[in-house]
């Protein structure tokens, strides 16, 4: 039966010293594929420490620490993988230096030309939805048509930006997208990083059982 995995992402800004706290929290709420760690610019010799803090919460969790466009810190915190932003070049790159060893994803993905020629990469994911952008209560259209799109035509597995409202976690998983990915909707849920995850599983849960039930019927 078809489930998507829930991919979390860390805040674009978080106190180093109370954030792990609330990382394991969040991954102590249920089932979580992987995460992402996003590090500011600046010192890198303080986001290196940051990363090399981070992941191993992540990974004793059962998770994959992912980091974002930093090829070097990935190697020295030992982290899972890489996501891409920032063009061909650095993700070919990136994939001489990890693959198959390491998981390597690439986003930043403005439109479906861009999206095709990446898939004859092998890239090991895509991700869709812009990180840079403000977030909004529901996912933006296109993340959601990129991820319809692609789940019908790929076999890559695609990666799908949700909003801040958990409600929005619906929408993206029946786009079929393996993977629905959560940001502020975790960190800023009332109720704590945990109850937010709890919540989004169960989310998941209730549409692969519907997805499954309307597969049946067609059959």
């Amino acid at each position: 039966m078809f489930r998507s995995r829930l991919f979390l992402i860390t805040p674009p800004e978080f106190d180093a010293q109370t954030f792990p706290d609330a990382l394991a929290e969040a991954l102590s709420g249920g089932d979580v594929a992987c995460v992402l760690i996003t590090l500011k610019d600046g010192d890198s010799s303080s986001a290196q420490e940051i990363a090399e803090h981070l992941t191993p919460i992540v990974q004793d969790a059962g998770a994959a620490a992912l980091i974002l466009n930093d090829t070097r810190i990935t190697g020295r915190a030992h982290a899972d993988g890489v996501q891409v932003d920032t063009g061909f070049e650095d993700l070919k790159l990136a994939q001489e230096t990890f693959q198959p060893n390491r998981i390597v994803g690439v986003g930043n993905i403005k439109d479906r030309h861009t999206a095709m020629e990446l898939a004859e990469l092998d890239t090991d994911y895509v991700f869709f939805g812009m990180l840079d952008l403000e977030e909004h209560d529901e996912p933006h259209r296109k993340t959601i048509d990129f991820a319809q799109w692609w789940a019908e035509v790929f076999e890559i597995p695609c990666v799908a930006l949700a909003g801040r409202d958990l409600a929005s976690v619906d929408t993206i998983a029946r786009t079929r997208a393996e993977f629905v990915a959560l940001r502020a909707g975790v960190w800023e849920h009332p109720e704590g990083p945990k109850a937010a995850v709890a919540a989004a599983n169960a989310t998941l849960d209730t549409v692969a059982a519907e997805l499954k039930a309307a597969e049946d019927e067609r059959a």
